[in-house]
């Protein structure tokens, strides 16, 4: 095992798994994290670009799967929709993966944190944050600021959650849309760290590794998911962003 993953203890080599597994499951119920959770505990025993570089090639298939779930043509219609956020977040994703190697982490991990910390917990207590109808100025600007912290962490799901539910998109219809964008981000970040270096000869082998067991947490998680009713399913991801980004200050404060 040493042989072929030199930087893995045996014991890490199955934790790396069992971490796949549980963030594809995650995903799989509330339709993002998994970056989130293969970042927060893959780095827990090993470099943060080692794990930048883990989560890339299961996270494409992951969205993959969770966009095209409904059919290529809902999928079709979602970039449709959102084609103001995706090129907004497309564009300051490959910017700012040029830096990854420059920003401290202490930094990314509250640039994160703090603001997806308080958006949960507005959203969670009585004074909810809605937003009665869409606006090109606030999505180009939501899709910018998710695309610029997704290209230095490989995270860009809680601003985008977050956007989505302010904007109180429907059970299936925000899976669906949360795969797209995020699927075409992988794909987008798959290409930056090809061109950054995070992603190698020696890095993109342990990415594969993990998309078995990511995939495997990916359906269990959706068959969940398919019994969830939209308010539990509403609560469920607002619980699950707070954590994420509580664990996020805690790694950078810590």
């Amino acid at each position: 095992m040493n042989s072929i993953f030199p930087f893995l203890t045996p014991f890490e080599f199955y934790a790396a798994l069992a971490i796949g597994l549980c963030g594809g499951f995650v995903k799989g119920v509330v339709g993002f994290a998994l970056p989130l959770v293969l970042i927060s505990g893959l780095t827990t025993f090993m470099a943060p670009d080692l794990a930048l570089a883990g989560l890339i090639l299961p996270t494409v298939l992951a969205n993959a799967f969770q966009a095209l779930r409904q059919g290529p043509q809902a999928a079709l219609r979602s970039i449709k929709l959102f084609w103001v956020f995706l090129l907004c977040g497309g564009v300051m994703l490959v910017l700012s993966a040029q830096m990854v190697r420059l920003v401290p982490a202490t930094v990314m991990l509250l640039m994160i944190g703090v603001p997806v910390v308080l958006f949960a917990l507005l959203q969670l207590s009585k004074h909810q944050f809605h937003l009665a109808q869409r606006s090109t100025k606030v999505e180009a600007l939501v899709g910018g600021f998710a695309g610029a912290v997704g290209g230095i962490s490989g995270i860009w799901g809680p601003p985008t959650v977050a956007y989505l539910t302010a904007l109180g998109t429907a059970k299936h219809d925000q899976m669906r849309i949360q795969g797209v964008i995020y699927g075409l981000g992988a794909v987008a970040l798959l290409v930056a760290h090809i061109g950054s270096g995070v992603l190698n000869a020696q890095t993109w082998p342990f990415s594969a590794l993990l998309i078995l067991p990511v995939m495997l947490g990916v359906w269990l998680g959706s068959k969940v998911m398919d019994r969830v009713d939209p308010v539990l399913f509403r609560k469920m991801t607002l619980v699950v962003l707070m954590v994420a980004g509580l664990n996020l200050i805690r790694r950078a404060i810590f």
